[in-house]
């Protein structure tokens, strides 16, 4: 690649510490979207197009053919953006109105990369039969469901529940965007050291949302060793202190057995996955396998300094854009719901993540060095190839 072709999809990287809470602050006020016109609406034809009288026919052709709804409304192109306000970033249960600001910017993003249109609801319950009630009730208002900051194990059981009652693209962004994109930047990890995936050793540090669901996809990825820890230490089958989520994931993980707490875990470990929002220490680092490998991706502290664990680790990736390697789920919402979309997909499989995973890794397979095992969150080359993936993984598994 040339130098001018690369530096149209792989942008420096900006100095972003000067950044003011006034600037945060004017770039929120009156929230950050609109709604545009598809049409025109200038003169008194255009009203009777658009509205009476002329809507009425296209009301009437949907009441004796639904389908046509699809067609005729951009129901068929938009995701909800849905939360509860339970798990906010790092912030925690700070509520549906805080969490908005999260919802719109989550939609903007659709706008952004996909071109989809997209819009929030934050919903003031916790209970899981109402969540999942109100979202059956507005199936006729959208598309897909892209669902957000919910806290862990409520939304494993909310994304399955949602999943089995409509007939449309279902995804916990938490849970599996960040899956999708931890596998492609391990993929690039991997390829870049001439290693095979399955022969790594993998921790992961956390088990509420995105550790399971990383965990899981890896284990689909055909890693064969990984071990979990929570908040007491490594998930395995000696606990009788597990929730039903943790208890399956002990028995399909820790092949060797371990007990103990992070110093064990992480003891000649090949990867070291941060989804906890704890710290890790240095030494614990240290203690790992030579050329190890380190996602500290708590935002916006990671587990560790990159600086530090770059004096152990051979490759280096966080949740930050300050620093190379960023873990941003962005590479892979905005595609794999267009890619749903665009093939008409009931629902968003396991296959089509692993699709959406190589399509990220492919677009910088030739161009792979430790500071650049996965795309930047704004190259232009993401969306359309994960979409184009996820599409055709659709198709071959019969869901489109």
């Amino acid at each position: 690649m040339t130098d001018a072709a690369n530096a149209t999809t792989t942008p420096e990287r900006e100095d972003l510490s000067a950044i003011t809470d006034e600037e945060i602050f004017a770039g929120h006020l009156g929230g950050k979207l609109s709604v545009e016109l598809a049409a025109p609406l200038e003169t008194q034809r255009d009203l009777s197009i658009a509205y009476t009288p002329g809507v009425a026919q296209v009301s009437r052709a949907i009441a004796a053919d639904a389908e046509l709804a699809k067609r005729y409304t951009w129901t068929d192109r938009l995701v909800v953006v849905v939360s509860d306000g339970t798990a906010v970033l790092g912030l925690g249960d700070i509520g549906p109105r805080a969490s908005l600001p999260v919802m719109e910017g989550k939609a903007a993003l659709f706008k952004k990369f996909a071109g989809l249109d997209s819009i929030p609801i934050v919903l003031d319950t916790k209970d899981v039969d109402e969540i999942v009630e109100t979202l059956i009730r507005l199936r006729p208002s959208f598309g897909a469901v892209n669902l957000e900051d919910i806290s862990a194990p409520r939304c494993f059981e909310i994304e399955k529940r949602v999943i089995e009652a409509l007939d449309c693209p279902v995804m916990h962004d938490d849970q599996h965007g960040t899956a999708i994109v931890v596998l492609a930047a391990l993929t690039g990890a991997a390829k870049l050291q001439g290693r095979d995936i399955s022969g790594l050793k993998v921790v992961t540090s956390g088990a509420g949302a995105a550790g399971v669901a990383c965990t899981e996809i890896l284990l689909a990825a055909g890693v064969q060793d990984i071990v979990v820890l929570d908040s007491k230490g490594i998930v395995g089958t000696h606990r009788d202190d597990l929730n039903p989520v943790k208890d399956d994931l002990a028995r399909r993980s820790n092949p060797r057995g371990l007990t103990g707490g992070a110093a064990e875990a992480l003891a000649g470990a090949d990867v070291f996955l941060g989804l906890s929002a704890g710290t890790v220490d240095e030494a614990l680092i240290a203690s790992m396998a030579p050329e190890s490998i380190v996602f500290a991706m708590s935002n916006p502290d990671p587990e560790i300094h990159p600086e530090v664990a770059g004096k152990y680790a051979a490759i280096v990736a966080t949740g930050r854009s300050d620093f190379p390697n960023q873990i941003n789920n962005v590479l892979a919402f905005p595609g794999v719901f267009k890619g749903a979309l665009d093939a008409g997909a009931r629902r968003i499989t396991e296959g089509m993540k692993v699709a959406a995973a190589n399509a990220i890794f492919g677009v910088v397979a030739e161009e792979l060095a430790p500071d650049r095992i996965i795309p930047s969150p704004l190259d232009p080359r993401v969306a359309p190839a994960v979409a184009a993936a996820v599409a055709a993984a659709a198709r071959a598994e019969g869901v489109a």
